[in-house]
């Protein structure tokens, strides 16, 4: 039976068809999930695609974390299902509490929209064991909020602990302190990140085919938890 990735549509969600063709790339079934609905289906993993949900009104994710579906997601995350959020996802996640830190507008008051390259700080992961730790994965990058900032303690905390996921190299596109573009729950099953491995799923209309490893990765967790259980 192939595993089930839940991907979440709000009102503004742009990714959302990225994401779900990602995780049938990935071999595994993608579920439709709608902001309203509590009711995950069943799913085995779950990811907060990239978008503008609600408009980004209030702030990035303020109001997608106070929807239905969120509450199930967080009370799912806590009983250790792999949740991934990419771009307005990571934001979400943050302001649910699923992840420490925050996402503020970029340094340069600017949109970016450029093919990213990142390093991967941390293959242990929920969203990230099929790449070598130190790899180097380009990965498009599209967003206006996007610079990752938390006071010096959590950033201390979070290198202490490796769970800075993902860091950008050659050159911060957005300020992000200590060049964090992804970073991860204390059990390794929640990852945010703001970088689109969707959008880098087929060399042929991506720059890559670097962010299939994410998807895969997701796969062989819902397969260990599923054989631990």
């Amino acid at each position: 039976m192939s595993a089930r990735v839940g991907v979440i549509t709000f009102p503004g969600t742009l990714d959302d068809v990225d994401a779900a063709r990602a995780v049938t790339r990935s071999e595994a079934d993608a579920v439709p999930l709608w902001h309203g609905d509590q009711d995950l289906k069943g799913v085995d993993a779950v990811v907060v695609p990239g978008g503008f949900s609600y408009g980004d009104y209030l702030r990035c994710g303020a109001i997608a974390r106070f929807a239905p579906v969120m509450t199930s997601v967080v009370a799912a995350a806590r009983r250790g299902m792999p949740v991934l959020g990419i771009c307005n996802g990571f934001q979400i996640l943050c302001e649910a509490g699923l992840l420490p830190g925050a996402l503020v507008r970029n340094d340069r008051l600017h949109f970016v929209c450029r093919d990213q390259w990142l390093r991967v700080e941390n293959n242990t992961t929920s969203w990230t064991t099929r790449y070598d730790e130190g790899a180097d994965v380009l990965i498009p990058l599209k967003s206006g909020e996007g610079g990752y900032v938390a006071d010096d303690p959590t950033l201390d905390r979070l290198e202490g602990e490796g769970r800075v996921v993902f860091r950008y190299v050659d050159g911060n596109p957005n300020g992000s302190r200590r060049d964090i573009a992804g970073v991860c729950s204390e059990n390794g099953r929640v990852v945010g990140l703001m970088p689109h491995p969707e959008h880098a799923i087929d060399a042929l209309t991506g720059p890559s085919d670097d962010g299939l490893g994410v998807f895969f990765s997701a796969l062989d967790a819902v397969k260990t938890l599923v054989t631990s259980a």
